[in-house]
């Protein structure tokens, strides 16, 4: 087990105003590196994304993991407020005055609306970090209207297009899978804003878009299309077509599928053909030219190689060889790679009678890792903060009593 990992953000505090997991995912990870974050809730339901199991959307029991509220709110406090009451627009602006970020995927119409934009905040505390989330960018005419990272990252732009063949129905993008590295992605904004306000006292107003994100993942796709003139995707697993027969996928005789990822051929062909026992490949295949040319060939000579052992027999034989490769894992598999395990990627956290793991940021100081505890439930921590504001036992009885909280 590795050594939990220094509170980098320890006195930090963050006050987030947004749902759903893109935005939220970066409070999750402030949060891993020992921030304060307070999470802002409407009473009654709160964030909407808990709602997603009850309707089936998660396709899970109720009584079961929220796991699309566990994995971007672990670490945080939950506080309910309702932002249109006065009672509760006065608690977020006291709240905002002593927070060193505000976080929020409000549109801005909604922001004005209710008083949380950049000049309100800004106007109880000059110096804060104000963080934007949003699907398309601050700026052009779609900058009001939101979306989903399948929609704004996988399908906009460009994703599903290049790993979907000719003719079939786009692939089909995985769970918050662009939202959870767009929230990986506001953290290092904020960080690196946090910096800035250390250096110069001047708070920075930073925006991350999905589209901005989409792009970015996409840049060396989206830079050769314009470049040469590619106007249709070129699908990344047609088989028989890859100009080097050592990145491709190839099946194993149980039915699993392993990955080979040498880029450069020519330094690790010698060693891959004696490793699969076919020590005549290197002369007769000898450099990355001639394995070009009879690339289909090749290729249909490794699919019978691979065929012929299991999936773990290949681990084994692989285990040793310089070159790059990877099973093709199940999610259910790879919480328990020993690789996970050994550097604390997924940590097995308790709420309750449930039991599951929870998967740490990438980020990582000193060679350790964060510290998860599960996410709160709907304003578990209302009245917590609010004696920690200064209000008194009456005072909040009052905003209940109003519904202000």
């Amino acid at each position: 087990m590795v050594a939990r990992m220094t509170r980098v953000l320890e006195g930090v505090r963050v006050l987030e105003v947004a749902a759903w997991t893109f935005v939220p995912a970066a409070g999750a990870v402030l949060a891993d590196w020992g921030a304060d974050v307070v999470k802002i809730e409407q009473p009654g339901a709160g964030d909407p994304q808990r709602g997603l199991v009850t309707s089936a959307l998660m396709g899970g029991d109720a009584a079961n993991v929220n796991y699309l509220i566990e994995q971007p709110n672990r670490n945080k406090r939950s506080l309910t407020v309702d932002l249109k009451s006065p009672g509760g627009k006065e608690l977020l602006l006291k709240l905002a005055a002593r927070s060193d970020v505000f976080l929020t995927n409000w549109l801005e119409p909604a922001r004005r609306k209710v008083g949380i934009d950049v000049d309100d905040i800004r106007a109880v505390n000059p110096s804060i970090v104000y963080v934007r989330g949003s699907s398309h960018g601050p700026a052009g005419p779609e900058s009001h209207k939101g979306s989903f990272d399948s929609a704004a990252v996988w399908s906009r732009s460009g994703v599903a297009s290049v790993i979907t063949q000719p003719g079939e129905y786009p692939v089909v993008q995985p769970a918050a899978y662009n939202d959870l590295a767009g929230g990986q992605t506001i953290a290092g904004g904020i960080a690196a804003a946090l910096l800035h306000r250390e250096r110069t006292g001047q708070g920075l107003v930073v925006d991350v878009s999905l589209l901005g994100l989409g792009m970015w993942l996409m840049s060396a796709e989206i830079i050769s299309a314009r470049a040469y003139g590619i106007t249709e995707p070129v699908p990344r697993n047609a088989r028989g077509k890859t100009p080097n027969p050592l990145v491709a996928n190839y099946k194993t005789r149980d039915g699993r599928y392993l990955q080979l990822m040498m880029l450069q051929s020519d330094r690790y062909w010698p060693e891959f053909c004696r490793t699969v026992q076919r020590p005549e490949w290197v002369e007769e295949y000898p450099d990355a030219t001639a394995r070009y040319l009879r690339r289909r060939e090749l290729i249909g000579l490794l699919d019978e190689v691979f065929a012929g052992r299991d999936l773990a027999e290949w681990r084994t034989i692989l285990g040793t060889m310089e070159g790059a490769w990877a099973a093709v894992q199940t999610p259910y598999e790879v919480a328990e790679d020993p690789q996970a395990l050994a550097n604390a990627y997924a940590q097995t956290v308790h709420k309750g009678d449930l039991e599951f793991p929870l998967i740490t940021n990438p980020v990582q100081f000193d060679g350790a890792a964060p510290e998860l505890t599960p996410a709160p439930e709907v304003g578990q921590h209302t009245e917590e903060i609010l004696l920690e504001l200064g209000y008194s036992w009456e005072d909040i009885t009052a905003l209940q009593d109003t519904g202000a909280v």
